[in-house]
């Protein structure tokens, strides 16, 4: 059997940004990759690069590589693989009040890359925003270590 082709899974992902607190100093990151097994599905996540690789059970071959726009810390990474997608929630590792001006450290428009307008917050009212809805709950999330 032919190998498939790797198709780019959508990615979406949204940002809080703190100068004091590292819990609330991180990215959300989802890609989107549907009938993924936790089994055929491989997390790579370093410093400035996380990587993807999965095979759906309807024979789609998945993988998406993201150059990061500044350093995280995989250690406090979290993963949460669902039927339908792989929520991530990387700690940025330098404390800054400022957004990322982007998730890539490129400036060029990636197709399957977007905003999650659904977890986005503006830079002057994220302080207002009660974050118990999904980044400090890390119920079903586990710490990743930089391994796949």
């Amino acid at each position: 059997m032919p190998e498939l082709p790797q198709v780019h899974p959508e990615v979406t992902w949204a940002q809080r940004s703190s100068d004091s607190d590292a819990e609330r100093n991180y990215l959300y990151v989802n890609i989107k990759a549907a009938d993924v097994a936790r089994s055929d599905a491989k997390i790579d996540i370093k410093p400035t690069n996380v990587t993807f690789t999965g095979d759906s059970k309807k024979g789609v071959k998945y993988h998406v590589s993201l150059d990061l726009y500044a350093e995280i810390d995989p250690e406090n990474s979290k993963v949460n693989h669902s039927d339908r997608e792989v929520e991530l929630v990387l700690r940025k590792k330098e404390l800054k009040e400022e957004y990322w001006p982007r998730l890539l450290n490129t400036t060029q428009k990636i197709h399957f890359l977007k905003t999650d307008f659904d977890k986005w917050v503006d830079e002057d009212e994220q302080d207002e925003v009660n974050e118990d809805d999904y980044a400090n709950n890390f119920g079903g999330f586990e710490a990743r270590g930089g391994r796949g």
